[in-house]
């Protein structure tokens, strides 16, 4: 199914946009779990992402992409969100991937969350990241990349779908 799903009655989309939002929340407020060095915290971090990607299929089965033009921004924003976090699905990923990939062409999701998720799809699928958005860990006090396609023309890469070069980008952590 393609981002141009059959229409739904509004107010099941709007419950919908609201499920989106809720996850999106709480992904945030759990996403410190997800490297703790409490295993425990770190498995409720992994059934939340996986709870989550789950639901965001099953959405996706009904619905299609949930672009902001029928969900609104924020809800958009989070099923990006929960694609971007189903690490340990990838089939979720890569579909999330593709139907952003159309939402996009069409000017209906935003190249910069396609970049990072086609970045993080890359980086689980144990190939070369494009966008350098994705971090492998820390080098003398700086986050290094983990490796990236043409790594010269990164930045002007970055900077076509509104990400910051890396430097920059990376200095605002520090």
């Amino acid at each position: 199914m393609t981002h141009d799903a059959p229409r739904h009655r509004t107010d099941d989309l709007a419950a919908v946009a609201a499920e989106l939002v809720a996850m999106a929340a709480e992904d945030n407020r759990a996403a410190p779990r997800a490297n703790s060095g409490d295993f425990a915290h770190q498995l409720a971090w992994r059934r939340l992402t996986a709870r989550h990607a789950d639901r965001l299929t099953e959405i996706i089965d009904a619905h299609g992409w949930p672009t902001a033009d029928r969900f609104g921004a924020d809800a958009a924003r989070g099923a990006w969100l929960i694609a971007q976090h189903a690490d340990r699905q990838l089939d979720v990923q890569r579909r999330a991937l593709h139907l952003m990939e159309r939402a996009v062409a069409d000017g209906l999701a935003s190249p910069r969350d396609l970049a990072f998720l086609t970045d993080r799809t890359l980086v689980n699928d144990g190939r070369e990241q494009i966008y350098g958005t994705q971090i492998a860990g820390v080098r003398d006090g700086a986050p290094v990349p983990w490796p990236c396609r043409d790594p010269e023309r990164m930045d002007q890469r970055r900077v076509e779908v509104g990400i910051p070069p890396f430097d920059e980008y990376v200095a605002q952590f520090a």
